[in-house]
């Protein structure tokens, strides 16, 4: 199993990103995909999800009208579009898999950077 993220960098206040996710080893179609994020000296904190079919995504408060998660599932890869990037949004953010009915599942990533400074 593996996720492997990418698309982090260093990005001035105001600007944007994406962020990817390609999954493989496991059938990704039938996982939860969430992207989590990890500041310094913070807690992991669930910055969004979406469901398997891509029907429902939910957000996280500091991020809602900036942020927007997607999936391709014949990409096998999940997406992070970031915009009016924020200094706060500075953190190492993880691409997580989640099968939520038996057998249960959850994989990591192990992450990528995201700097936003000016």
């Amino acid at each position: 199993v593996q996720l492997v993220e990418s698309g982090g960098g260093l990005m001035q206040p105001g600007g944007s990103l994406r962020l990817s996710c390609a999954a493989s080893g496991f059938t990704f179609s039938n996982y939860f995909m969430s992207w989590f994020r990890q500041a310094p000296g913070k807690e992991r904190e669930l910055v969004a999800v979406i469901t398997s079919g891509g029907g429902t995504t939910n957000y996280a408060d500091s991020v809602k009208g900036r942020f927007t998660i997607s999936r391709d599932n014949a990409k096998n890869t999940v997406y992070l579009q970031m915009n009016s990037l924020k200094p706060e949004d500075t953190a190492i953010y993880y691409c997580n898999a989640n099968r939520a009915v038996p057998p249960l599942r959850n994989y990591w990533g192990k992450g990528t950077l995201v700097t936003v400074s000016s």
